[in-house]
């Protein structure tokens, strides 16, 4: 089993995992800071949020385990929300800052 495919599979899946706020997938909004998978198939995954307290917490967390566990080679998921590196505009990829329509890229 190779760990850093399975991994760069879960960020692909969660590709599909849209902020409802932004609209903007939340890889794409880089508050997908890390993802790891062991040899048992663990994956942990840790991240941020824009805001501190952002109230669709669980509504992403759910999508996200939803996600992960789709990805052949994952039997359980871990998700850490940490709050550094503080998240900003910068960490967005070009796509999402034009399709938010945020200028100075």
């Amino acid at each position: 089993m190779d760990n850093k495919k399975i991994a760069n599979d879960v960020i692909a899946a969660l590709e599909d995992v849209i902020d409802p706020e932004l609209g903007i997938d939340i890889v794409n909004l880089g508050l997908i800071y890390d993802v790891d998978v062991d040899d048992q198939g663990k994956c942990k995954i840790n991240m941020t949020l824009t805001t501190p307290g952002c109230p669709l917490s669980d509504v992403l967390n759910h999508d996200i385990d939803q996600k992960a566990r789709s990805v052949d080679g994952i039997n359980d998921v871990e998700i850490n929300l940490v709050w550094y590196p503080i998240w900003s505009m910068d960490k967005m990829s070009r796509y999402a800052k034009i399709a938010l329509g945020i200028g100075g890229m």
